[in-house]
């Protein structure tokens, strides 16, 4: 089994390791060293819940451990089929950025893995190095970007241990989720909708300092309050999953859908798609989840799901856009009489010109993504004499972030958590999410030391009941 590259050491103020040497120096010297080396690291007393006091009081560490991918191996899978992320996601030593007015330095409980970070990983469709180099050249702040190293990750739960000097809304000591976008709130159009705006990034994919890590730098409008019901690597994998499906589904800036309105999600047991049927059962509508095995298939029952078709019992594998379009289409007017209103799409490529031959005259196919390749085919014809319609979305505005981690804090929407990697093992996990063997979310503990920490309100995770937060994590 191949391992990602490991760094490991704890060198610095981080380890808060300090060697005293007796024999030289003074007495007050000695005694100097030996409080330095009993000094805890904020790194443990992050780990130790301690409060906004001592965090204040414990200095930063000049690095810390974080996943990174290095320029130097941009073309390390140069005519090599099998690009396997394994081999270049590292885990080591990073410095130390400063931090901007605006931005919020978070000690990093726990991440998770998205496709973003397999994209990063095999330095495809173009390097991510690219992003970094284009932000740098802005000059100011941005230019702390662009590095020989880019730190992944578009996840995070964790603490609040730095805020810039511009910061009003967030403190020392908060729990806090990070949002995935990257919003300039300066641009006058983040007024009307933030995804607008000209310089929409996404955080650790065309940002540096992402979440899988023991530390990230956030701007201050990405945090939101961590779910208190929910343990660290439970809240961590949510909101860039969540926030991209309540915008394709629930707001009016994407498809805003109704009670009754039919909902096909391709791939509904992955990380969007779990989210999405969620969304669409608790809004009225019919969700229809397509899903490759029987396991598969009964999470979908149990999360509700009012149809659920097999790719493998219709055997769509192979088949063309026509053919597959009519073999959904076809049982889903068997069960449910007609065709559906809106098609929930991420998979892109393999799945595209089928969404749009089935979709009803007058629907329409969302999409944020193309996990099986970006380049789609379908005759166009279907667009414009069937008025059917097909709609961008991208990760999620402030406002939409909000309100999707809203039904998250009250129970409303179930954490996809299915398997949870040590930060040292990220290349496995990584690898789980780049192959597809994974369901839900994959889970990545950074600071936490094990699973189950960060819980706060114990009554309201008893009222929902473990056997429902850990549905995921069955199927695992």
């Amino acid at each position: 089994m191949l391992d990602s590259h490991i760094h490991n050491s704890r060198r610095g103020a981080d380890a808060g390791v300090v060697e005293v040497h007796r024999g030289a120096g003074s007495t007050s010297q000695a005694l100097e060293e030996t409080q330095a080396a009993n000094t805890p690291s904020m790194t443990r007393l992050v780990a130790a819940e301690a409060g906004a006091e001592q965090l204040l009081a414990c200095e930063l560490p000049s690095a810390y451990l974080a996943t990174h991918v290095l320029r130097e191996d941009e073309s390390m899978f140069a005519g090599v089929e099998d690009k396997d992320v394994r081999r270049s996601l590292r885990v080591g030593e990073v410095p130390m950025p400063e931090l901007a007015p605006d931005e919020v330095l978070i000690a990093v409980m726990a991440s998770s893995i998205n496709y973003n970070t397999v994209w990063s990983a095999t330095f495809e469709p173009i390097p991510t190095f690219r992003f970094l180099e284009q932000l740098g050249r802005r000059g100011g702040w941005d230019a702390r970007h662009d590095l020989p190293h880019h730190v992944l990750g578009t996840d995070a739960a964790g603490v609040v241990v730095r805020t810039g000097a511009a910061v009003r809304r967030w403190s020392v000591g908060d729990r806090v989720v990070a949002c995935a976008a990257v919003i300039d709130s300066e641009d006058p159009i983040s007024q009307v909708d933030g995804m607008l705006a000209e310089d929409l990034r996404a955080w650790g994919f065309e940002t540096n300092f992402g979440g899988l890590a023991h530390y990230a730098v956030v701007r201050a409008n990405q945090l939101l309050r961590k779910p208190r019901h929910l343990t660290w690597e439970e809240a961590a994998c949510n909101l860039a999953c969540a926030t991209s499906a309540y915008r394709m589904l629930v707001s009016p800036r994407a498809v805003q859908f109704k009670q009754g309105d039919i909902v096909l999600v391709w791939g509904a047991t992955g990380g969007l798609g779990s989210y999405a049927i969620q969304f669409i059962r608790n809004g009225g509508g019919i969700a229809v989840g397509v899903v490759s095995s029987a396991e598969r298939a009964e999470l979908l029952r149990r999360l509700g799901c009012d149809l659920v078709l097999r790719r493998d019992e219709l055997e769509l594998d192979g088949l063309g856009e026509v053919e597959m379009g009519k073999r959904v289409g076809a049982e889903i007017r068997r069960h449910l009489g007609e065709d559906p209103h809106i098609v929930f799409e991420y998979v892109g490529q393999r799945t595209f010109g089928a969404s749009v031959y089935l979709v009803r005259r007058g629907g329409v196919v969302v999409t944020c993504g193309s996990s099986t390749g970006y380049r789609h085919e379908y005759d166009n014809r279907r667009l414009w004499m069937r008025l059917k319609r097909v709609v961008g979305s991208h990760i999620a505005n402030q406002q939409e972030s909000f309100e999707a981690n809203r039904l998250i804090t009250q129970g409303r929407i179930l954490p996809a958590l299915s398997k949870v990697f040590p930060m040292e093992q990220v290349g496995e996990a990584a690898r789980e999410v780049q192959l597809n063997r994974h369901i839900g979310k994959v889970g990545v503990l950074c600071i936490a030391e094990r699973e189950g920490l960060g819980v706060e309100d114990t009554e309201l995770r008893a009222s929902i009941g473990e056997e429902r937060l850990r549905l995921f994590r069955e199927f695992a």
